[in-house]
């Protein structure tokens, strides 16, 4: 598909100023959790010449590591289970992702993500066994009949999306099993799966460069990108109306308005309306912040999601492509007990009370990220997390509880142990719950505070 169109016709000189403000502000806070996935996208199955790059559209990477600080790409990445990635292309013919029989204790996860980055899907531990099958994935424009041999059939709303791998790994020395796993994964072409002539291929499409995230704060090209990604997002039902307003603003599938032409009272609307987003943002991160909304709520399908907008625009700022709650939770640290931010002058402790570990079908983690790029952090140690899998090698309280060391600098050797290094200056962390289990789900369990231990 080629995607260069012709300047969208003037329809912004039909709103007011304030109109184009009201319009924009609705219009960014949809778009940017789809254009800040398209970057990471591109990265991953675009750009050839990207560190990033995993592979082409319809064929799937293996990562055979965990993330390390040297992982850019995504904001707040997990580093307890190696990777496989997945960009598919769903114009010419679904996709059938075929699993090995895996292991009943290894927990493994592959998770559907649309254009939107709503999780449409799951196929995994949790959701589908570890026993193995062949799942189909169509996009909007299929509606054929499920064929013979398949497991289940996921339908997505884009014609593009993301599936991300997940595989358990006990201790370093288990790297050699889950590459073995890793092996086993397979995705093709529903034609290839039948053993048909293959479909037709899709146009290629001549896709737009992302924005960076620096740009993507304030730039008014993140409304011609997302202009370009409706291409490949049908109109939802729900959505009818909506795509009609941002359409008054030059926003549409195809479109490309040039923002030095405008009328300057209706382009400073339009970057007012931006402005207007990220103070809304903001807000909900005080909430998020002080425990009032958790991540649980802002992660998830269109439907679990209720077309909450701005909930999933802070789901792609804070940690984009996080796992619906069912299948992992996020309780996140952005301040001390006290409310006040994270730093690295200080020292904290974290501490779980006896028979108060983190209550999991799976595993948990807590992973420390330097702000602002909320990245993992290089230290003395190279540990990014402390997780459920190291246990055996934790110290203790003499009362049966655990207490996470939280700070820059060495706490000694014999602590060292239960040390999680934090960077020098703001830093935030996000503990991981894999396939929680009840108690966490309905709040009977709730993420202990981290206490300021002193500067």
């Amino acid at each position: 598909m080629n995607t260069t169109q012709p300047s969208a016709p003037s329809a912004q000189a039909e709103v007011s100023p304030a109109e184009a403000r009201t319009i924009a502000r609705e219009a960014y806070i949809y778009g940017f959790p789809m254009g800040d996935g398209y970057r990471i996208m591109h990265a991953y199955f675009v750009d050839s010449g990207s560190p990033e790059f995993k592979a082409p559209w319809n064929q799937l990477k293996n990562i055979p590591r965990v993330y390390t600080p040297e992982d850019t790409a995504v904001q707040t990445p997990n580093s307890d289970t190696p990777y496989s990635m997945l960009g598919l292309d769903l114009r010419a013919e679904p996709l059938v992702l075929s699993v090995p029989k895996i292991e009943q204790e290894r927990y493994f996860s592959i998770q559907l993500i649309d254009l939107y980055t709503h999780n449409f899907a799951y196929i995994g531990t949790r959701a589908t066994s570890n026993g193995g099958g062949d799942f189909l994935i169509a996009g909007p424009g299929w509606a054929g009949e499920t064929p013979g041999g398949i497991t289940a059939v996921f339908h997505v709303e884009t014609e593009l999306a993301l599936a991300i791998y997940r595989t358990q790994l006990f201790n370093p020395d288990d790297l050699v099993n889950v590459k073995q796993v890793q092996s086993g994964y397979n995705a093709r072409p529903l034609s290839a799966f039948l053993g048909q002539t293959s479909t037709p291929a899709a146009l290629p499409i001549d896709f737009l460069e992302p924005l960076t995230a620096e740009e993507e704060k304030t730039s008014l090209e993140a409304f011609n990108l997302l202009s370009f990604l409706l291409q490949f997002s049908p109109t939802h039902p729900s959505e009818v109306e909506l795509r009609s307003r941002f359409a008054r603003i030059g926003i549409a599938p195809g479109r490309s308005t040039d923002f030095n032409t405008l009328d300057p009272d209706v382009r400073e609307g339009l970057e007012q309306g931006i402005q207007d987003a990220w103070q809304d943002f903001a807000e909900l991160k005080n909430q998020v912040d002080a425990g009032e909304v958790t991540s649980g709520q802002l992660f998830g399908s269109r439907e679990y999601l209720h077309n909450n907008y701005l909930y999933r625009m802070a789901a792609a700022k804070l940690g984009i492509f996080g796992n619906s709650k069912a299948e992992a939770m996020y309780p996140i640290y952005g301040t001390d007990a006290e409310g006040q931010p994270l730093d690295g002058a200080n020292r904290y402790a974290l501490r779980f009370a006896p028979g108060g570990l983190p209550p999991v079908n799976a595993f948990w983690s807590v992973t420390m990220y330097e702000l602002p790029q909320s990245l993992l952090v290089a230290n003395q140690l190279d540990r990014y997390l402390i997780n459920s899998a190291m246990l055996p090698q934790l110290a203790q309280d003499p009362d049966g509880g655990l207490t996470l060391i939280i700070q820059h600098g060495s706490p000694g050797p014999d602590h060292e142990a239960n040390w999680l290094p934090a960077p020098t200056g703001p830093f935030m962390m996000a503990m991981r719950l894999y396939w929680p289990k009840d108690e966490a789900l309905t709040g009977q369990w709730t993420a202990p505070p981290l206490q300021r231990a002193g500067p």
